[in-house]
């Protein structure tokens, strides 16, 4: 029993730093914002096939990969913010309905140029780690430790840094941060590299546990937005609070139960906390 409970957490605490990766650039974006981008779920696309492209057709490496993945997703994503996005900042509905035709384009971009078979990418390390009576793939274990360096240097930049604190300035208000000169347009596209790069990140990390294809982001776009309404909309530490107790709640249930019976629970939990806390278990003045 207490090796099952030790399973549980792991396989929970593993799945939860992904969520929080997702979570955190879709929290991002609309604390900074104030948008909703349904279209989260198509970078994190993005991020798995730019790995294929570069690890699997053009022999490159696959950290490396992993790398210039997040770099090609990110820049995208700055293209994406002042071209398309941009007109919609602070109008919610409209770039939502924004977001969800960008996302619609880019999966059918992906169906045009990758087809609609499931792709592979080669594992970057094989076998199992035991802790106690755990077992950790070690894929998912390079998974793990990844996401928890690119979180740790996440709060740091956004804590420590001069366009961190820019960012945190106009989240909480646009009008006093341009006042004091802070350029809101410069916050607005730096905020939705980050937020893509955070998500190409999760895709390309992922890439080699489960299969690349152009509906993959559906599911881990779901994920983040039950994560972001469990922690509190705009707050990156409720982000981080939902992603790990989604995670847990899961591992949980799937094990006992089934996968759809988890997934039903996760919305379940959702709904239970926001009829208690409406904004959230961190509201943005957690921030």
């Amino acid at each position: 029993m207490i090796g099952l409970i030790e399973q549980m957490a792991v396989n929970g605490l593993m799945a939860g730093l992904v969520y929080t990766l997702m979570a955190l650039g879709f929290t991002l974006v609309f604390g900074i914002m104030r948008m909703v981008n349904f279209a989260h779920g198509e970078f994190y696309m993005i991020g798995a096939f730019a790995v294929l492209a570069l690890n699997s057709q053009l022999g490159l490496g696959y950290f490396p990969a992993v790398i210039l993945a997040t770099v090609i997703t990110a820049l995208f994503g700055a293209t994406v913010e002042r071209v398309l996005y941009r007109p919609f900042v602070g109008r919610e509905l409209g770039g939502m309905i924004m977001s969800l035709a960008v996302g619609i384009t880019l999966q059918a971009l992906a169906l045009i140029f990758f087809g609609p078979a499931d792709l592979s990418v080669d594992r970057p390390v094989t076998g199992i780690w035991r802790v106690h009576e755990a077992v950790i793939p070690l894929d998912r274990a390079v998974v793990a430790v990844c996401a928890v360096v690119a979180l740790v240097i996440f709060q740091l930049f956004l804590r420590h840094t001069r366009m961190g604190l820019a960012m945190q300035a106009v989240a909480q208000d646009r009008e006093t941060a341009s006042l004091m000169g802070v350029e809101a347009g410069s916050v607005y596209l730096r905020s939705f590299a980050i937020a893509a790069a955070l998500a190409g990140l999760a895709g390309a990390l992922m890439a080699p546990v489960y299969t690349v294809a152009p509906t993959m982001g559906e599911l881990p776009m779901l994920k983040a937005f039950v994560v972001v309404i469990l922690g509190g909309l705009g707050s990156v530490p409720g982000a981080v609070l939902g992603g790990l107790l989604i995670g847990l709640s899961e591992s949980v249930f799937s094990t006992m139960f089934n996968t759809t019976l988890a997934l039903i629970a996760s919305f379940v939990i959702v709904l239970a906390v926001i009829i208690v806390k409406p904004n959230g278990l961190w509201a943005r003045g957690g921030r």
